[in-house]
């Protein structure tokens, strides 16, 4: 059974502007021209702390515009990168880390579609109800990274 969102509160995007990036290919202009792949190089720690410090950032300027509080919140749904990031973003959100969505553990890094599945499977489990708060929160590609406040339908 398909249940939608009936609300979706104030979207955050954000992309980085620094310099050196922390995930980049060789060269600015990546151009597949022969049918092969260049090498693509991301900088672990550096993505850590940036996801550390501004996904939690990100989402409290989201809870903020949507007047929604944290205590309001019944679920916190990140990208599936890292079991660790997850965990320093809900403790740093103030939430235990019982009201994270994941399925990282089943899948590992399923990138773009972390989010969709991880909600597909709460939702289709009973997890996620209707009336359910989430906040939602991504980042990736070349750092770009956003929040959204949502109330399932």
């Amino acid at each position: 059974m398909f249940s939608p969102v009936t609300a979706f509160y104030s979207p955050y995007l954000y992309r980085y502007n620094g310099d050196p990036r922390p995930i980049s290919t060789p060269g600015e202009d990546t151009i597949l021209s022969s049918g092969k792949y260049q090498k693509l190089e991301m900088n672990g720690q550096e993505v850590y702390k940036f996801a550390t410090r501004e996904v939690p950032r990100v989402l409290k300027e989201a809870l903020e515009a949507a007047d929604i509080s944290v205590d309001e919140v019944d679920w916190l749904l990140l990208h599936q990168a890292n079991i660790r990031i997850m965990e320093i973003v809900a403790k740093r959100m103030g939430m235990p880390f019982e009201k994270v969505i994941t399925n990282l553990s089943s899948y590992g890094n399923t990138s773009a579609a972390s989010i969709p599945l991880a909600l597909d499977e709460a939702v289709r489990s009973g997890q996620v109800k209707k009336g359910d708060v989430i906040a939602c929160a991504g980042f990736g590609a070349g750092l770009t990274w956003g929040a959204t406040i949502m109330r399932w339908g």
